[in-house]
């Protein structure tokens, strides 16, 4: 099978064993007459109140567990070892299940660094953005509803700068963490990687997941970890504090940012998307000038 060809500088060509998908549109009114765009919004929903059921459980069950006032002992509970391993464990598990459906995002910033990379439509994007916040409104309210008096007395899950940090601090911890996390998406879902390592499509989830497990344990003691738009909207429209909500821009703009940063990293550092079109832009000028060549 004959290889697609690659102009890596004019006068040189390189033979490559992958193909790039061909960049979304912009608007791309179509989608919406596809049962697979509506079926990929329910994946996303319903993975994202699967999402945060179970991260809001963990949470509230460990700060019970670990209250002075019901324990001795301080490490009593699954600590916040436990914890960022329910979060990076749900992640591995769910972009496991819907990575074949969805692309299993799960997260607004992952959607953001994805449609900033030309991988989806504005108007699947902003589905995603919707399903996902909706999916998570419903899994801490589900939460909630299993655990109302200590969903209020623990705090419901929801991300606040912890004292002793400023929120500079914790923008730039949510900037860093997006970045993190998005980039490793970017890195395992690589078509360049994929083609030449045929396991990797299976083991995507794993650094995925993995990456949100080391990603909390550093963000958590700052500010519960957000890195996910979605997860810290459903706790605050659940929780309904006015601190929460007073901070709450932090867990928009640091995820936003670092998956921006991520995505030009990515697509025009490391895949050299600016040179590979520069590059073709002149081939393709070379062969105006010199059509008989």
């Amino acid at each position: 099978m004959a290889k697609e060809v690659e102009v890596a500088q004019p006068g040189a060509l390189i033979a490559r064993d992958y193909k790039d998908p061909p960049p979304e549109p912009l608007f791309n009114v179509d989608e919406l007459t596809k049962w697979s765009f509506y079926r990929a919004l329910i994946a996303e929903f319903v993975a994202s109140v699967l999402f945060l059921y179970v991260g809001t459980l963990t949470i509230i069950g460990y700060k019970n567990q670990s209250d002075p006032t019901n324990t001795s002992d301080p490490c009593n509970g699954v600590g916040l070892l436990g914890v960022a391993w329910a979060f990076g464990g749900m992640i591995f598990v769910l972009v496991y299940c819907i990575a074949g459906i969805s692309g299993g995002h799960l997260n607004p910033a992952v959607t953001f660094g994805m449609f900033l990379a030309r991988k989806m439509s504005l108007i699947r994007a902003l589905s995603y953005m919707v399903a996902q916040c909706l999916g998570c409104i419903c899994g801490v309210g589900l939460a909630k509803g299993f655990q109302t008096a200590y969903f209020d007395r623990y705090g419901g899950g929801a991300n606040l700068v912890a004292p002793g940090y400023t929120k500079g601090t914790a923008l730039g911890a949510e900037i860093i963490g997006t970045f993190v996390l998005v980039y490793t998406i970017f890195a395992a879902t690589d078509p360049k990687r994929s083609a030449r390592d045929s396991h990797v499509p299976v083991l995507a989830p794993l650094p995925i997941g993995f990456a949100v497990f080391v990603i909390s344990l550093a963000t958590i003691p700052i500010d519960g970890t957000g890195i996910n738009p979605a997860r810290s909207f459903g706790a605050a429209v659940i929780y309904n504090n006015d601190k929460v909500w007073d901070e709450h821009w932090i867990f928009w703009v640091g995820p936003f940012v670092g998956a921006g940063i991520a995505a030009f990293y990515h697509q025009f550092i490391l895949r050299a998307g600016a040179v590979k079109a520069l590059g073709s832009f002149r081939s393709m000028g070379s062969f105006r000038s010199n059509p008989h060549n």
